[in-house]
């Protein structure tokens, strides 16, 4: 019997609950911060998918935060398809998108840092943007920039997780 193959595509409005479900557990784990369910549909064209046989493996969502920085954001594998390589095929496709649209680095903030050094991230400490640029971002309500900024505001809600950056 041979291997399945993983299909990676866009999300669509109607995949919204099966992405929330797949995300749930690492909710639970304290891996992936909460969202509320319009915070998914307002982000839906970031999110791309991998199925297995038509069923939802895992997602992951591709952020622009900048001219040259963009954040993986939501990165998830469903519990029975672990191990299978989805996880992997989902961040290659992130960053195949990501010098598609022009960017040069990608930041993501996770507990997986062997993982995501695997495919070059490495740590960064401080600020990995000039001031101008910072004053900008600055302005930014999002709360993953201001992790990815390292605002003080936003340690005490940090899961304890690890900023990583990746020079395309």
């Amino acid at each position: 019997m041979g291997a399945a193959a993983l299909a990676v595509r866009r999300a669509r409005a109607a995949d919204v609950r099966g992405i929330r479900d797949l995300v749930g557990p690492y909710v639970d784990r304290r891996a992936i911060v909460p969202k509320p369910a319009v915070a998914y549909y307002e982000s839906l064209q970031e999110f791309r998918l991998v199925e297995i046989d038509g069923r939802l493996a895992g997602c992951g969502a591709l952020h622009v935060m900048w001219e040259d920085v963009a954040e993986v954001r939501t990165l998830a594998v469903a519990d029975w398809a672990t191990g299978r390589g989805v996880g992997g095929t989902m961040l290659a496709a992130l960053l195949e998108e990501a010098r598609e649209i022009g960017v040069r680095r990608v930041f993501c903030l996770t507990f997986e840092v062997g993982f995501f050094g695997r495919f070059g991230f490495h740590e960064i400490q401080g600020q990995a943007v000039d001031p101008q640029v910072y004053a900008e971002l600055l302005q930014s309500y999002d709360e993953g920039v201001a992790e990815f900024l390292d605002l003080d505001r936003v340690k005490p809600n940090t899961l304890g997780n690890t900023r990583m950056l990746l020079e395309l």
